[in-house]
């Protein structure tokens, strides 16, 4: 792989460049850099349990200059799919009330009530998870709704482990009712796509850099760009052996992209 030729830097943000509040080594000089040399970076996060906000918040905590179209989630490509599939129809969040919140502002029927005439159930990463919403959700997936999801992650790094994500939470689901959800986020490849549009780069000039294979890398490759695997999050690089899913190239961290994007830079 090539990173010369590399403008359009998609990153995943949760174990690739930061840990819940500890931004990681090189990351502030690898943004710079990419700026440099006239490229564009965007964060690619399956996490919904945010909104826009959130993440500018947090970056101005980790010191890190934003804006809000830097960021993608997998809960704009859900609202993609819910305006498009699901117009006027009423939808039960298993999620955040930011989720809530954004799928309200973006002209969509939200209820908190498996009573009415719900048409789909959407799971997302819920930091507010109670048992009545689970409950909610079994009830409303044995009435035979539309079952969606966010995204398919089993866990959410923190700076002490992990914590369940979105896919653990479908996972009791799937035991307790026997349906699994439609994934919307990573790694479907839909998110790269709409990057790609949006800054007007080919595939050929765009890298997707994540630290899970079944998410972050799978997506990249099953949108046809080359993909960096990085150690410093969920995956391990036995995890390549043990999944099948092979990425262009694998680093210890953002840390040694940056000191391989100086080296070939410093070529005659």
């Amino acid at each position: 792989m090539d990173l010369y030729k590399k403008k359009l830097f998609l990153l995943d943000m949760d174990g690739t460049i930061y840990l819940d509040e500890t931004l990681f080594p090189g990351v502030r000089a690898f943004l710079s850099r990419i700026r440099a040399r006239g490229g564009r970076y965007l964060y690619l996060t399956n996490n919904s349990s945010r909104g826009i906000e959130g993440y500018l918040a947090k970056m101005e905590r980790l010191g890190i200059p934003a804006q809000a179209d830097d960021f993608l989630t997998s809960a704009d490509a859900t609202v993609r799919v819910l305006k498009r599939e699901y117009p006027g129809r009423l939808i039960y969040v298993m999620g955040t009330e930011s989720l809530k919140d954004q799928l309200r502002r973006e002209g969509l029927a939200v209820t908190d009530r498996p009573e009415e005439a719900v048409s789909v159930l959407l799971a997302g990463f819920d930091r507010e998870l109670t048992f009545q919403k689970l409950e909610d959700a079994c009830l409303l997936l044995g009435r035979g709704v539309d079952y969606l999801a966010t995204n398919p992650d089993w866990v959410c790094p923190v700076s002490f482990g992990y914590v369940p994500d979105c896919g653990s939470m479908c996972e009791m689901l799937l035991h307790a009712t026997g349906r699994s959800p439609r994934v919307i986020g990573k790694p479907q490849p839909d998110m790269v796509r709409l990057a790609m549009e949006r800054t007007g780069f080919g595939p050929e000039e765009t890298l997707l850099i994540g630290d899970r294979l079944y998410t972050d890398i799978a997506c990249g490759i099953n949108a046809g760009i080359d993909t960096a695997f990085v150690l410093s999050g969920e995956g391990t690089r036995e995890d390549i052996e043990k999944t099948g899913i092979r990425p262009a190239s694998v680093f210890p961290d953002v840390q040694a992209i940056l000191k391989e994007m100086e080296k070939e830079e410093s070529k005659p």
